[in-house]
């Protein structure tokens, strides 16, 4: 096992991996951490296979093993609903930093696997057939996720108030 190539692969891309775990766990810094962590654990063992192509794999696995503890954790947990949680401030930027925050609450009011699609299509710019083939499912169905996604979004967001974050792609 290369052991370097895997520490130098997180070393570069662990920020962009965060992100979307970040995205995926609905804005909750401490679970996006422990997420990619655990991803990232089970991904060592694998790496000779992967090697070539990680991102994808890791992209994939990252959103599989949210959408599996999102259903665990709802079985458990009876859960705070976000809108009821105190909003996240932070100096500087503060107009992109509250639409990012309307983005994430916005993103965690869909289901797990809708959330998954679009945070794949649009924060990771993945294909349409990367995602499918990531999430074990038809084109057809990452284009109507994506579809119905993006109009759940659009009735909970303001077009005007987020304009550059989330935009629909023409093939």
């Amino acid at each position: 096992m290369d052991e370097a190539d895997f520490t130098d692969f997180v070393t570069h891309r662990a920020g962009a991996l965060l992100r979307t775990a970040f995205l995926l766990c609905g804005g909750d810094r401490g679970a996006a951490e422990d997420l990619l962590q655990e991803v990232l654990e089970r991904a060592y063992p694998r790496w000779r296979r992967i090697r070539n192509r990680p991102e994808p794999y890791l992209r994939a696995a990252l959103a599989n093993a949210a959408a599996n503890r999102w259903r665990s954790r709802s079985r458990r947990v009876a859960e705070v609903p976000l809108e009821n949680a105190p909003a996240v401030t932070r100096p500087g930027h503060e107009q992109r930093i509250v639409d990012e925050d309307h983005v994430v609450r916005a993103l965690h009011t869909l289901p797990a696997r809708m959330r998954a699609v679009l945070v794949l299509r649009f924060f990771d710019d993945m294909s349409e057939a990367d995602i499918a083939k990531a999430l074990r499912c038809s084109t057809g169905t990452v284009k109507s996720q994506t579809s119905r996604g993006l109009a759940r979004l659009r009735e909970v967001l303001d077009d005007t108030e987020v304009p550059n974050l989330i935009h629909e792609r023409t093939p």
